[in-house]
């Protein structure tokens, strides 16, 4: 056997004995209170440390993602742009060119003394009746929808409280489409009869607002004048967008 292979095994058996030592080492000092409490530490560090590997390992694998996604929307550009290019260097010579005309004037032909006079085009059209706005409900807010009591909204959703809203808005605006019709204009049976009941129903309390009863929901909406209805209209007064006018019989929802 030559010297050298002696040698390595020699090397070999003593880096053998030396991990010996060094685990019976390592065996002895979790024995000790001291140095037990120092391994637990480390031991927690090291959970620590490979929860952050982890987490790292998944960005990596997110931005690999991101990365990929943005190379095919690169190429998908780029292939956009070369038919853009290839598009405006191909117009067919039968499509219209698109003119600008620009009327110049010599400052030096112009008279300085006299003013110049700039003619205002005639307008020919008459003049647009002047429309009245018809006030309309405002929405309820998510605030709004969050500090009404629990007891009154009951199940009730914040959409399904603005759908009624839409509805009483559209009886409003229907109703005073009608009202705000000259009295002598021509209108349908069923539409002066509706006008003279708007008229009738009309009191000292409501004049200068606008306001329905229930048959205007029941006319104008497919709403169902029930339970839920007026569970809804008791929010709506809390949040303060209607008010009740009693008398005849009747109960007026008034827009406020």
């Amino acid at each position: 056997m030559a010297s050298s292979d002696l040698e390595q095994i020699c090397s070999h058996i003593n880096e053998k004995i030396g991990n010996i030592k060094k685990t019976l080492s390592l065996r002895n000092c979790g024995q000790e209170p001291a140095l037990k409490t120092i391994l637990n530490k480390i031991g927690d560090e090291i959970i620590v440390v490979n929860e952050l590997l982890n987490k790292l390992e998944l960005e990596i694998q997110y931005q690999e993602q991101t990365n990929h996604s943005l190379k095919e929307l690169y190429e998908s550009l780029e292939e956009d742009y070369k038919d853009v290019e290839h598009l405006k260097e191909n117009i067919p010579p039968h499509l219209p060119q698109v003119t600008v005309t620009q009327t110049f004037v010599n400052v030096s032909d112009l008279d300085s003394e006299e003013p110049v006079k700039v003619e205002e085009p005639v307008c020919t059209k008459k003049p647009a009746k002047e429309q009245r706005n018809i006030k309309e409900m405002p929405f309820i807010t998510s605030d709004e929808f969050n500090g009404i009591p629990a007891y009154m909204k009951l199940r009730l959703t914040h959409c399904q409280i603005n759908d009624v809203i839409k509805e009483i808005n559209k009886a409003v605006l229907s109703k005073y489409k009608i009202l705000h019709q000259p009295k002598k204009s021509a209108m349908s049976s069923v539409a002066r009869n509706l006008y003279h009941r708007f008229i009738d129903e009309e009191t000292k309390d409501t004049k200068g607002h606008y306001f329905v009863v229930e048959a205007d929901i029941k006319e104008f909406t497919a709403l169902k004048v029930d339970k839920r209805f007026h569970v809804i209209l008791n929010i709506l007064r809390h949040c303060r967008r209607l008010s009740e006018v009693r008398g005849g019989g009747l109960t007026r929802y008034v827009i406020t």
